[in-house]
């Protein structure tokens, strides 16, 4: 097989439009692309050309006989997507650009600095005169690439040289730490004021709740907050974790729990290396938690997780795996589970290690209750039967086999919900913003993308295609005359903004605290160090002065 797609694919769709012989899999008009776990490469049509090596922007695809050994379970992944054949067009349909029909300037501003807003600007940016403003509340860019890609999966950070190319286009440009929304430094009547239209890429960011007593106890958190806290997320740098006790329990077995509970079961020297937040790689070192268990309320074959993370995590040899409340049996029916069955039966059949941190996966298991008094001392779960119903869809049935967990901390990772954009209509059944194609219901001139358009699926890349989507249509409207010209000028937005926010970072202050991370990193054997505390953001975003005084970054008027 000439070339594979590992782990790290992010699904961005690069190496699909880069092959001349659309040997991957699925492409972005395919029903399933959306859904599928990664990309795949047919080890029949690949002409080896290495087009797509060059593509990926997170270096996720290899030549066959380049593959560490964690990597080699890919190549029947790969091979398995397309087996048996299917038939394709000679090349994948790349959708036509909505061209600009005016000369005039076009300006846009982006909430959220995420993937998706990125991605969005990116689309705006390929037609003339557009101006692009990507404002976030945050000091720092790049959302859930920064704060939610776990520290030991550097490749899949690399997408931020992309997110640089991108930065570096004429007609961009950022206003870090500024807040959108009702009693917030803009609102959106004034971003439309200053703009033709407003994009709004906000993601989904929160938690589910499991909706069982005892679930507001001292112990008791999200994953979420746990992997921002370690990730270095400003608004969670100063939160503690108990990490006192031996068992830790994850409720949910998605890849966002299996990465919480990867980091809990890793030798911190290994994390060492990373770009882990200080704070959480000193409480890491004091842990004496020894296993993880991960709970999910059906079975293996239907866990959340995929099947490329599970590949990465059996792979870890420092790493034990055990697995209880199902027989690991395939079905025959559906490949791709069966194969997920398969790594699993063969990490859990391996010889314990004494002394070795150990993950858990009780699956068919359901929390009824968090128990404790003052703070966690244990959650109760039933076991369930898993029956199918008169369509086939496999159910969890909860059963009188009740027990309980003993434990100090309970995280909940059930999933993610958008929280509502004021002046925009929501969802609250879908957690999203009611649009079409992207354009918001009843709100000229405001547009959705990311998370808060479609809801909390996908990866990284995914969100490329969204944005395209939105975009395509925004630039139609722009041309129909839909969107009504704005009353004041760019530089009047500007001086509106400098004048609320004093400390609004810019480009050139994000890229003077990228600069400042990653020398600080450098000094460690890191990629970077990351400054966590807004303080040391802001100090970080002032420019080293090119000749008298030192001063904050500020927006210029």
């Amino acid at each position: 097989m000439p070339h594979v797609v590992t782990q790290a694919c992010c699904g961005d769709a690069s190496c699909v439009f880069a092959c001349p012989v659309n040997a991957i899999h699925p492409t972005p008009d395919e029903a399933d692309f959306g859904l599928a776990e990664m990309l795949y490469i047919d080890p029949v049509s690949c002409v080896d050309c290495g087009a797509c090596v060059t593509a990926c922007p997170v270096g996720a695809i290899s030549a066959h006989d380049k593959l560490t050994d964690a990597q080699l379970p890919f190549v029947e992944v790969n091979a398995m997507f397309h087996s048996p054949q299917r038939s394709y067009p000679p090349q994948a349909p790349v959708s036509p650009v909505t061209a600009r029909s005016s000369r005039d300037e076009l300006r846009v501003a982006i909430v959220g600095a995420g993937p998706a807003a990125l991605f969005a600007a990116d689309e705006l940016l390929k037609r003339p005169r557009v101006s692009v403003t990507v404002i976030d509340r945050l000091p720092t860019p790049h959302g859930l690439v920064r704060a939610g890609v776990a520290p030991d999966h550097p490749t899949t950070k690399t997408v931020e040289g992309l997110f640089g190319q991108i930065e570096d286009q004429d007609g961009f440009s950022y206003l870090l730490g500024v807040d959108v929304g009702v009693d917030a430094d803009v609102s959106h009547d004034e971003l439309l004021a200053h703009h033709h239209a407003v994009l709004y890429a906000t993601g989904a960011s929160q938690d589910r709740r499991l909706g069982i007593a005892g679930e507001d106890l001292a112990g008791s958190e999200t994953a979420t907050a746990f992997v921002a806290w370690y990730n270095g997320h400003p608004d969670h740098a100063g939160r503690t974790f108990d990490l006192s006790t031996e068992r830790t329990v994850i409720i949910g077995n998605g890849n966002v729990a299996l990465d919480v509970a990867r980091i809990l079961a890793t030798d911190p020297d290994r994390l060492a290396t990373t770009d882990i937040a200080d704070h959480a790689l000193s409480a890491l070192r004091d842990s004496a938690v020894r296993e993880i268990v991960l709970v999910g309320r059906r079975g293996a074959a239907h866990a959340a997780f995929t099947l490329p993370e599970l590949v990465g995590l059996v792979q870890r040899g420092d790493i034990d795996i055990r697995v209880e409340g199902d027989d690991l049996l395939p079905s025959g029916t559906d490949a791709m589970a069966d194969l997920k069955l398969d790594v699993l039966r063969e990490a859990a059949y391996r010889p314990r290690r004494p002394g070795t941190r150990t993950i858990v996966f009780r699956f068919a298991a359901s929390p009824l209750e968090i128990i404790g008094t003052d703070r966690v001392d244990g959650v109760r779960v039933c076991r369930n039967d898993l029956v199918a119903d008169e369509s086939g869809v496999v159910r969890a049935v909860p059963t009188a086999d009740v027990e309980v967990l003993p434990t100090g901390v309970v995280l909940r990772s059930i999933g993610y919900r958008g929280l509502p954009v004021y002046g925009l209509p929501f969802d609250d059944v879908t957690a999203t913003v009611p649009h079409e194609s992207g354009r918001v219901v009843g709100r000229p001139g405001a547009y959705v993308a990311g998370w808060i358009k479609r809801g909390p699926n996908g990866f990284i890349g995914t969100n490329r295609s969204c944005a395209q989507e939105t975009v395509d249509l925004l630039v139609a409207d722009a041309n129909a005359g839909m969107l009504a010209s704005p009353i004041g000028s760019s530089r009047a937005f500007t001086d509106l903004v400098a004048a609320r926010v004093a400390d609004a970072i810019d480009l050139r202050g994000w890229r003077a605290i990228d600069r400042r991370e990653r020398q600080l990193g450098r000094d460690d054997g890191r990629p970077r160090r990351k400054l966590v505390s807004r303080e040391a953001l802001l100090d970080a975003a002032v420019p080293e002065p090119p000749a008298r005084g030192r001063g904050r970054r500020r927006v210029r008027r």
